[in-house]
């Protein structure tokens, strides 16, 4: 049997029991803790016979890796790893998907922030390079708080390539965050149908090899002399106009 995974954090423990609660293995909470939130994980672990163990917080900050558990650590069965044959039965089920691709941004909570939205807009699938990419470690699940359990997280081995398949196998179009010549403001872009918005790295931006698959690039209008927000920030801000123009069409 593959090693548990831990997850922490109180939405994320939470949104686990909702969802696939069938995962959960051990639930570890810290000793004298008796509140409210704690009492309705408990509540929903109850019905699957999940086993509870009291633990100390130094316990609890052993299996999380860090002290921010919140007092509630799951251990959990690993889930498969999503690839590109997912996404290729993802897009089958949903022909006019909106997903979310992030170009090597390695930083867990970022992506966790990503995610968090993601779910929050409706996306269907947040796609990322297998290397050089922050994955769900059980830092990325909590600050996704629950989103990592309502939106597919897809690794491919190659970005680039899986965009240009998404585009001759399903249409989807391609929308890159970058300021070039033929950037459009974000409000002018169209986000109907099969997209997939593309955010690159704040150090960085996308790669040359990605930039040459987007259909459109836009750029988010600023006042003042910024030139860039946090990538987190940005994707909210993108997906936040996709979702605002899909749900009013």
């Amino acid at each position: 049997m593959a090693k548990p995974e831990y997850y922490y954090g109180v939405h994320s423990v939470e949104s686990l029991l909702e969802l696939e609660p069938e995962r959960v293995l051990t639930l570890f909470t810290l000793k004298g803790r008796d509140d409210q939130r704690l009492q309705k994980i408990l509540a929903l672990a109850e019905p699957f016979g999940i086993s509870v163990q009291k633990a100390s917080r130094d316990s609890l900050e052993k299996l999380a890796g860090m002290p921010f558990h919140q007092g509630v650590v799951a251990a959990v069965r690993p889930h498969p790893t999503l690839n590109e044959k997912d996404l290729d039965q993802l897009m089958q089920q949903h022909p006019d998907a909106l997903l979310l691709a992030l170009d090597q941004v390695t930083d867990p909570h970022n992506l966790g922030a990503c995610i968090r939205t993601a779910a929050a807009m409706g996306v269907q699938a947040v796609i990322v390079p297998r290397d050089r990419s922050a994955s769900l470690t059980p830092t990325a699940r909590k600050v996704a708080a629950g989103g990592a359990e309502k939106v597919k997280f897809i690794q491919v081995t190659n970005l680039a390539r899986t965009l240009a398949h998404l585009k001759e196998t399903t249409h989807t179009r391609v929308i890159g965050t970058m300021l070039d010549e033929k950037a459009l403001p974000i409000q002018q872009c169209d986000f109907s149908g099969s997209v997939v918005i593309v955010m690159g790295a704040e150090d960085t931006g996308l790669r040359p090899i990605t930039q040459s698959q987007c259909d459109q690039t836009v750029f988010i209008p600023m006042a003042g002399d910024l030139q860039s927000l946090n990538v987190s920030v940005a994707t909210g801000m993108a997906l936040y106009e996709a979702c605002r123009q899909r749900t009013t069409v």
